[in-house]
């Protein structure tokens, strides 16, 4: 039998003390929700990161990771992060950096990745395959660090020491966007345009009472990574005001030929984290379940020259406009996207709207600003101090010399000079360490040059630091720099549709075509383009009152789902249909509800439209910046072909002008000096496509055509010219302007100079702009009306001063 063994129990075993089962775990969950919501989940808004983000930038900025320098193994920065910042373990931390690497994913990436860091179909590799440094725009957000611009906080065991934020040269929050789960709650915020987001920035600094409208004035909408399309912005409006919305985003699409009697639709760009894979596969089970009808097949012809493009084939006999709806009904090809734009302000979570977010980081910067100026400037005032020092030692150096040789050691002579020369401890050592090789005269030159910057770099920071204005100027100024150099064009085209449909899992119907209903597409003098519904009079209604874009640059009649085409300035004849253009009733026509016509066409950079034409049999007419003119007919162009190229234009030459012109039309020209020439349409015999026109108007050495019309109706034309001078920056100088009637010009000859339309003023030798048509209204680069003299001016009489700069002119609604 085992023998019986008793435990002893030493009396200083510790308190057992009892406890509410249920208060102890709300305390413990109170906790960790604090922490999820603090230290992980949710973003702070002043410099847009999370925790885990921000010890990432800063650990490869600690590390040296620079956009100059070589790559790194992500591993290392990964342990780095984990060891010293990071109280989490290596995946999260991982995960986070391939985010910040991904440009799917974020609007300006902050780390240069350098591997495979995965697509929207498919994961990253291991952090030991993979390489990372700091992208150039973790920059700016780390910037200045070492100049106390913002409160440093220890680690998580108090070994090291880590930012509590960062400086954040720009609204990262804004323009990255963030999405997290917290306990209890969630963000998601959309990534934004730079530039956007900081010229409302500015202009919140500048007007602190700016309204959300205002503010929208600047940004419009998010602009996603990938591009696509925003369809409807009432949400957009409500996530501004409110914090939280719901907008829908499109694939970017367009309806191509593949092939003989073969039509398909190409997809270029996808909403927001939506892979191409994903669209298959939802197709595929579309198709499957009898619930979509129509397609052929689906190819994925995605490459790295070319970037997304996914072809998507149509059975004969089917409408592709009618599948699309389908598709966008049935597929990923149109998501929705919910902001709730929550983030940690003072440490609480908020919902914020777009005016508190840019509040928030407004403050931010001007205290980080404030911080590094004060930094500064006691540094600058402590080396005066010690240059001031020197400047003493170096006018007296052979008595300085005998105070240090008489002194028994350097306490004493410390003494000593700060006695004789009335020194301060803190100069009289630096000069006790003075190296010989300073007191030579150029030494002393360069000392009183560098006290003299001292002073003016001191009193330049003392009135910083003492004006609000001259503070907010120098926040305005760096966010412009940031802007500058981080800035992209939007790629994400906004359309102000209506509401689009609620999905449904039950099978679409089998005709989804939009009425083929009469309408007007107008194009507004500063490129927007809008679709006016005809009523049954088949008119349109100006405005009460005068709104922004309101000037008609072409009007053309049309339908629906009819055809026309854009003309551009590299002499380019692009088709398309007005049906996704943005909507406006017959009776409260606003060419500012609009969207960029270079935008919804898809046009490269530097290319704009100049006019929309009909197609058809019609007669058009182009004019060039060199003089040229040339007549096509449209029955030239090939049918069913995209884009074709209308005018072979000379090296250095553009098209300012295009329009239906038929023979009992007169052609306009007006150059850069002043000079008109009107001649008949018919002397220009219509060629073909591919030639490259005629001598249309002589122009003089240095000067070029600045406008091209055709007048059918020269009773009711008027002549609008804008003179200024060619050496004052654009859209500084409002210049002069005279409104004179067509009739007072006498029609010439082709290839001839024409007559003077204008006498300078004195500092005026050029027109900076010029117009022809009926009813003018005058634009500024925004959009807003500007005010023109009445019309019955000489036609070589000078111009009216005007009080603002006019940057288009265009033909008033009727």
């Amino acid at each position: 039998m085992a023998a019986s063994r008793t435990a002893s129990i030493p009396e200083d075993h510790g308190r057992i003390e009892d406890v509410d089962v249920s208060a102890e775990m709300q305390d413990s969950f109170l906790e960790y929700a604090y922490s999820v919501i603090y230290s992980r989940a949710l973003p702070d808004a002043r410099d847009g990161l999370k925790p885990v983000q921000r010890r990432i930038l800063f650990q490869m900025a600690d590390m040296g990771l620079r956009p100059d320098r070589g790559h790194v193994k992500s591993a290392r920065v990964v342990g780095e992060v984990m060891g010293k910042l990071h109280p989490h373990g290596d995946s999260a931390i991982y995960d986070a950096l391939v985010r910040l690497a991904q440009p799917f994913a974020l609007r300006v990436p902050l780390v240069d990745g350098h591997g495979n860091f995965g697509s929207l179909d498919d994961g990253p590799a291991a952090a030991r395959y993979t390489e990372a440094r700091l992208a150039p725009a973790a920059l700016a957000l780390t910037e200045n660090l070492d100049e106390d611009v913002v409160d440093f906080v220890p680690n998580y065991d108090g070994q090291f020491q880590q930012p509590a934020v960062l400086p954040a040269a720009f609204p990262n929050l804004l323009v990255n966007g963030a999405s997290g789960i917290a306990v209890g709650m969630a963000t998601n915020m959309a990534p934004h345009n730079l530039n956007e987001v900081v010229a409302a920035a500015i202009h919140l600094l500048e007007n602190p009472d700016a309204t959300t409208a205002e503010l929208m004035e600047f940004v419009p909408g998010p602009d996603l990574p990938g591009g696509g399309i925003i369809v409807g912005l009432d949400g957009i409006t409500e996530a501004y005001e409110t914090g939280r919305g719901t907008f829908r985003t499109r694939a970017k699409t367009s309806i191509e030929s593949l092939g003989p009697r073969r039509t398909g639709i190409v997809v270029t760009e996808l909403p927001y984290m939506v892979g191409a894979e994903r669209v298959i596969e939802k197709i595929k089970d579309a198709v499957n379940a009898k619930k979509l009808t129509g397609i052929a097949d689906v190819n994925d012809l995605t490459d790295r020259n070319h970037g997304l493009r996914l072809v998507i084939g149509i059975k004969t006999g089917f409408d592709p406009a009618a599948v699309l709806e389908q598709l966008y009904r049935l597929t990923p090809l149109e998501d929705s996207f919910g902001i709730n734009n929550v983030a940690l302000v003072d440490g609480q979570p908020q919902t914020l709207g777009l005016k508190p977010l840019l509040r928030v980081y407004l403050d931010h910067r001007m205290q980080v600003v404030t911080r590094r100026s004060r930094y500064r400037l006691a540094r600058k005032q402590e080396r005066l101090h010690l240059v001031e020092g020197l400047l003493i030692a170096i006018l007296d150096i052979d008595e300085v010399i005998q105070v240090i040789r008489t002194s028994d050691d350097t306490e004493q002579a410390r003494a000593k000079l700060m006695s004789v020369f009335d020194l301060s401890q803190v100069q009289a050592e630096y000069i006790l360490e003075l190296r010989l090789r300073r007191l030579t005269r150029f030494s002393r030159i360069e000392l009183e040059s560098e006290q003299d910057t001292l002073k003016k770099e001191i009193a330049d920071l003392q009135a910083l630091l003492a004006s609000d204005v001259l503070l907010r100027q120098h926040v305005a100024r760096e966010l412009d720099a940031a802007a500058e150099t981080f800035g992209t064009p939007r790629r994400t085209l906004l359309l102000n549709g209506g509401p689009v449909a609620p999905r449904s899992r039950s099978a679409a119907p089998a005709d989804l075509q939009i009425a083929d209903s009469p309408c007007r597409v107008l194009l507004s003098a500063t490129g927007r383009m809008v679709r006016a519904e005809l009523g049954e009079s088949g008119e349109i209604v100006a405005p009460t009152r005068r709104a922004k874009h309101d000037g008609i640059l072409s009007a053309v009649d049309t339908t629906t789902r009819g055809e026309l085409g854009a003309v551009t300035t590299r002499g380019r004849l692009v088709r398309f249909s007005p049906i996704d253009l943005p909507s406006v009733p017959a009776n409260a026509v606003q060419l500012a509800a609009g969207t960029r016509a270079d935008q919804y066409l898809g046009l490269g950079s530097g290319e704009h439209v100049v006019a929309v034409v009909p197609l058809g049999d019609v007669v058009i007419a182009l004019g060039t910046a060199q003089g040229v003119v040339k007549r096509v007919a449209t029955s030239e162009l090939a049918p069913g072909k995209h884009e074709a190229e209308i005018i072979a234009l000379k090296d250095g030459d553009l098209v300012v002008g295009a329009a239906a012109a038929p023979d009992g039309a007169e052609l306009v020209f007006v150059a850069s000096d002043a000079q008109l020439l009107r001649f008949e349409a018919a002397s220009v015999r219509p060629q073909g496509r591919a030639a490259g026109g005629m001598a249309g108007i002589r122009l003089s050495a240095g000067a070029a055509v600045v406008a091209f019309n055709v007048v059918t109706e020269p009773a009711d034309a008027v002549v609008v010219t804008i003179a200024g001078s060619s050496q004052a920056i654009a859209g500084t100088d409002a210049g002069s302007a005279k409104v004179s009637m067509f009739d007072e010009f006498p029609p010439k000859g082709r290839a001839t100079g024409g007559v003077r339309a204008q006498r300078f003023l004195k500092g005026e030798d050029v027109l900076t702009l010029a117009w022809i048509g009926a009813q003018p209204r005058a634009l500024a680069a925004d959009g807003a009306v500007r005010t023109l003299p009445e019309p019955g001016a000489k036609r070589d009489a000078s111009g009216q001063p005007l009080d603002a700069v006019v940057a288009a002119v265009g033909t008033a609604i009727a």
